[in-house]
C-alpha cells in the first residue's frame, strides 16, 4: 500500500468505516422503503435526457435532499433549491431529506437551524426522516480522511494563504474571479512536504489520484466519469448537460480538513450523501463546480456517484448569486403561497394557478416536474 509522508504525532489509527460502528453503505440503502401511499411513482427517465443513474446507484430508490448552511434564515434564492430538490424527489416517487451543514461553525447563526426547518413547514417541505447535522458526524470525517491518508491521496500543509498567492504570483498566475488560487502543490510529499514547518490543513492530492484512477483501466462504472487522455473528470448534468474539469490544473489539491481544524464542506458532503443514500443531488448552479471534487473523492473512497441537477440562481442587484452579503431579505412567510411561487416561476413552473393553498400548488408542480421528467 502507497503511503504519504509520515503524519503528525497523534493522529488516531484508521478505522475501517465510514460511519461509525458500520461499513458503508451503498446508495439507497438507508431507509430505502417505497413511497407512502399517494406519491407518484417513480419517472423512467431524469430531467433533460435519459441518462442512467451514476456509478454505484443503479435500481437504487431515489433519496435526494436539501441541505443548507444555518447561516441565517432561508430566502429566496434558497427555496428555490430546496423546491426543486423536493419536487424531483417527489416526481421520482422517492424520499426527500434535510441535513444541517453546520462545519462551518463561525459561520453559524444560533437558532438559524431551527428556524430553517420551521420555514420549510411553512411551505409544505417537511422531510421524510429527522434532519442530520453535520457538527456530529466528525469521527464519520476522521475516518474518510484516514482512509485517504493511507492510500496516499491525503497530505498534511503548512501553507496559508499569502504562501500560496506568493507562490502563484512567482509563476505568473493571476486569481480569477469567483475562484480561489490553485494550490501549487507546495507541501505535497514528493516535493519535501512540510520542509519543518507545523502541518495547519490536510488536502487531496489530486495528481496521484488522476495517476492512480483516471490514468489506470476503470471500471466499466466508472467509465463515463474519467478521461484516461487528459486526465479529466467527466460527468453529465441532467440540466447543464456534459461537463468537465482537470482538478490538478483547475483546482490544484483541494483541503479536506482546514487550518482552523474544522472539516471542509468537500469532504463532508461526500461522506454524508453516501451514508444517507442520496441518490441524486439537486441544488444551486453556483455549486456545479464542486461536483469534480466531490465525484474524485467517492471514486477514492470507494462510494456511489449520485446523480446532479443544478438549478438556475436567483440573482441579486448587482447580478451575482442572492446572498446576505448582497442584500437578500428572509423569506416573507406571511403568505407561504406568494413565496412558493416566486421560486416556482424562476424553475419555469406554472405559477398562477388558481387555487392558492399550498397544498394544491406542491400537487401541482410535482405534476409538472414529472411531465419533464418524461418529455
Amino acid at each position: 500500500m502507497t503511503h504519504a509522508a509520515e503524519p503528525p504525532p497523534g493522529r488516531p489509527k484508521a478505522a475501517s468505516a465510514l460511519a461509525e460502528g458500520s461499513e458503508p453503505r451503498a446508495a439507497g440503502s438507508v431507509g430505502a422503503s417505497e413511497p407512502p401511499p399517494g406519491r407518484p411513482k417513480a419517472a423512467s427517465a431524469p430531467w433533460g435526457g435519459s441518462e442512467p443513474r451514476a456509478a454505484g446507484s443503479v435500481g437504487a430508490p431515489y433519496i435526494g435532499r436539501f441541505a443548507p448552511s444555518p447561516t441565517g434564515p432561508l430566502h429566496a434564492g434558497s427555496l428555490v433549491a430546496a423546491l426543486a430538490s423536493w419536487l424531483d424527489a417527489r416526481a421520482h416517487g422517492g424520499r426527500w431529506l434535510l441535513r444541517i451543514e453546520d462545519v462551518d461553525t463561525p459561520r453559524c447563526v444560533p437558532g438559524a437551524d431551527r428556524l430553517i426547518v420551521q420555514q420549510l413547514a411553512r411551505c409544505g417541505l417537511v422531510p421524510d426522516a429527522p434532519p442530520l447535522w453535520q457538527s456530529s458526524r466528525a469521527a464519520a470525517y476522521q475516518t474518510a480522511l484516514e482512509q485517504l491518508i493511507d492510500s496516499g491521496l491525503a497530505y498534511p500543509c503548512a501553507c496559508s494563504r499569502q504562501d500560496i498567492a506568493q507562490a502563484q504570483a512567482a509563476a505568473g498566475i493571476t486569481r480569477q474571479r469567483g475562484r480561489e488560487l490553485p494550490y501549487p502543490g507546495t507541501c505535497r510529499p514528493e516535493r519535501g512536504g512540510l520542509h519543518g514547518r507545523a502541518a495547519r490543513a490536510w488536502r487531496m492530492h489530486t495528481g496521484r489520484f488522476e495517476q492512480k484512477w483516471l490514468a489506470a483501466p476503470v471500471h466499466q462504472a466508472r467509465a463515463a466519469i474519467n478521461d484516461e487522455a487528459s486526465g479529466a473528470i467527466h460527468w453529465h448534468d441532467r440540466r447543464l448537460g456534459a461537463q468537465q474539469q482537470q482538478l490538478s490544473r483547475e483546482v490544484g489539491d483541494f483541503v479536506l480538513k482546514r487550518a482552523d481544524g474544522l472539516w471542509a464542506y468537500q469532504l463532508a458532503v461526500v461522506v454524508d450523501d453516501a451514508a444517507q443514500g442520496i441518490t441524486d443531488v439537486v441544488r444551486g448552479q453556483d455549486l456545479a463546480d464542486n461536483t469534480p471534487r466531490q465525484i474524485a473523492l467517492q471514486t477514492a473512497l470507494g462510494l456511489p456517484t449520485p446523480r446532479y441537477l443544478h438549478t438556475p440562481l436567483v440573482l441579486g442587484a448587482d447580478g451575482e448569486k442572492l446572498s446576505k452579503q448582497n442584500g437578500a431579505q428572509a423569506l416573507d412567510l406571511s403568505d407561504p403561497a406568494r413565496a412558493l411561487r416566486a421560486a416556482a416561476r424562476h424553475l419555469q413552473l406554472d405559477a398562477d394557478a388558481s387555487d392558492g393553498s399550498v397544498g394544491a400548488l406542491l400537487t401541482r408542480w410535482t405534476a409538472q416536474w414529472q411531465a419533464r421528467l418524461t418529455a
